[in-house]
Parts: C-alpha cells; structure tokens; sequence
C-alpha cells in the first residue's frame, strides 16, 4: 500500500467511526424520548451513503409510532431535526443523519422512486420537461436520484415550501 491509499482508508475509518457515534448519540436521544412518551421501539443504527441512518421499529405493530410520523410525516422531520441538533450539541459537528419510524421514510423512498421513473419516461416520451409537485428535500433528492438512474437529467426550481422537481427531456 502506498502512503496515499494508507490515509485514504484511514480517512474512511474516521468517517465511518465518526458516523457510528452520531448514530449511537442519536439511538440515546430517541430512547429517551421513547421512554417519556412512553412508547415501545427498537432502535436499529446504520451508515448509509455517507450519512448516520436511525430507525426505530415496533414488534408489537407501528399504531403507536404512526404518531411520531405525524400527517405526511411532518412530525418525522421534526425529529430528525431533533435529533440532529442532539447529535451537534454532542459532537459540536453537524449532522446529516437520517431518521426513519416505522418503515414511513423507506416506503416513501419507493414510491418516490417509482414517481421519479414515470416521470423520467414520461420526459423521453414526450420531449417535454416534466414538472412534479412541490416536495420537501427529502423528497426532491430521492426523485433526483431516479431520474439520474433513469439516464436524464432533473433540476428542483421554485421556493420552500412550493420548490419541485422538473425532469428534463434527453
């Protein structure tokens, strides 16, 4: 190995050491808050993309967490955002970390995967750009990344909380 590959690896250590703290930080905080809310959840950690991903998961069933996605999930940003303040406060780095509560922001990710597809398809069809409807960030990114696999091109146009997605033609 040269010294170049040797410190690259090192890096990736660091990161991904530095990723697993901020998941176990941000497991702490989300049973804690469990706790007071007095709720049943397991906590599973994980590195995805370069980012720390958090879920919390009910044997018993998600009714009981279904509340702390909130309508539309909004109550599920709120966390995150919580969460990822918890995890600065601790580390003094901010944290992109990922929250997910009962499988909501996975069955999210397909659908607007499959939106992204479509969209993709329609634009190479048609010729024509193709708007989406407004979307929170999240959202915007996993629609990207579908039209990007999909082999076009997408940009987000519009401001918070009306910017969308347009998929443009090849």
């Amino acid at each position: 190995m040269t010294e170049g590959t040797t410190s690259a690896a090192a890096e990736g250590a660091d990161a991904l050491t530095r990723l697993e703290q901020e998941g176990e930080i941000a497991a702490d905080y989300l049973e804690g808050l469990l706790d007071i809310a007095d709720l049943d959840g397991d906590i599973d950690m994980d590195v995805e993309a370069d980012r720390a991903s958090v879920s919390i998961i009910s044997d018993t069933g998600t009714r009981d967490l279904q509340k702390l996605v909130g309508r539309d999930g909004e109550v599920l940003e709120a966390l995150q955002e919580l969460t990822r303040l918890a995890v600065h406060q601790e580390t003094g780095d901010r944290s992109r970390l990922m929250l997910d509560i009962a499988g909501y922001r996975a069955k999210k990710r397909a659908e607007l995967s499959e939106l992204g597809a479509k969209a993709a398809a329609e634009a190479k069809s048609s010729g024509e750009p193709v708007k989406l409807r407004p979307m929170t960030p999240f959202e915007r990114k996993v629609v990207h990344d579908a039209v990007k696999a999909a082999g076009l091109r997408s940009e987000s146009e519009g401001e918070e909380p009306q910017r969308f997605v347009v998929v443009l033609p090849a």
